[in-house]
């Protein structure tokens, strides 16, 4: 069940100035409320401003208007350095392409967003230690990532994403680059993250994929145009499971 407010925006734009005659309005009047514990999916055709919201969402750009409280604080207001500090104590990143260091090993790279916060890699050990043994990787920790397979890069990364305790995962079509079997385990294992009480929220062009979260936000030209519930969703879907990433 859903507990307080992590995310609300206001009103939020975003333009890009690309000439004195070309603006590209991103997002148009966005505001939505995302509480603790849910998990949301985020589709559009391309162009549609899933990219956009999920930098905003992340804290790594900033809107033109609106405002956006992430907990309690208004980051939209944030000078540079703290917005830094907010995403790194409050927001785990989960990406298509894994953005693993190539020259650390595995337990190296979970450790690295505690590295930044000025924790030291003994000091972190024990806990992303942990955290590998719990996305099946306990074996692997001396590994660096071309040794392992996508899937298991992946699993790194959502361990990685853990490693600051946030209060939310941000995960942009995690299972872009992988098969249907290692997808739908990746899929399974963030699912399961959500049902010990974290906030997810995942950008994907499947609605197989997006069938697995509570909640669908469609964008369209820059704005919320359907805000659905799974079974909403599920409605509009077509007979028979997904030949790609079945539902549980």
């Amino acid at each position: 069940m859903s507990g307080d407010a992590i995310i609300r925006l206001e009103g939020i734009e975003k333009r890009y100035v690309l000439g004195e005659e070309n603006i590209v309005m991103a997002l148009r009047e966005v505001s939505l409320t995302i509480r603790e514990g849910s998990y949301v999916a985020i589709m559009g055709p391309s162009g549609s401003g899933k990219s956009t919201l999920l930098n905003l969402l992340g804290c790594l750009d900033r809107p033109t208007a609106g405002r956006y409280f992430l907990g309690n604080d208004d980051v939209s207001q944030m000078p540079d350095d703290q917005l830094s500090k907010a995403r790194g104590k409050r927001i785990g990143f989960i990406f298509q392409s894994y953005n693993l260091i190539p020259q650390l090993t595995v337990i190296e790279n979970i450790q690295v967003p505690l590295f930044y916060q000025g924790h030291s890699f003994k000091e972190t050990h024990d806990r992303c230690v942990a955290l590998a043994a719990m996305v099946g990787l306990g074996d692997r920790l001396n590994h660096r990532p071309a040794q392992l397979s996508g899937g298991q890069q992946q699993r790194v990364a959502i361990a990685r994403s853990l490693a600051n305790d946030p209060l939310m995962i941000l995960a942009d079509e995690p299972t872009g680059n992988l098969d249907s079997t290692t997808g739908t385990e990746v899929l399974e294992l963030i699912g399961r993250l959500n049902d010990q009480g974290k906030t997810i929220v995942l950008v994907t062009h499947d609605p197989h994929v997006a069938l697995r979260a509570h909640r669908v936000l469609h964008l369209k030209d820059g704005r919320v145009d359907r805000d659905l519930t799974q079974r909403e969703m599920a409605s509009r879907m077509p007979a028979g499971p997904s030949p790609e990433f079945p539902v549980p």
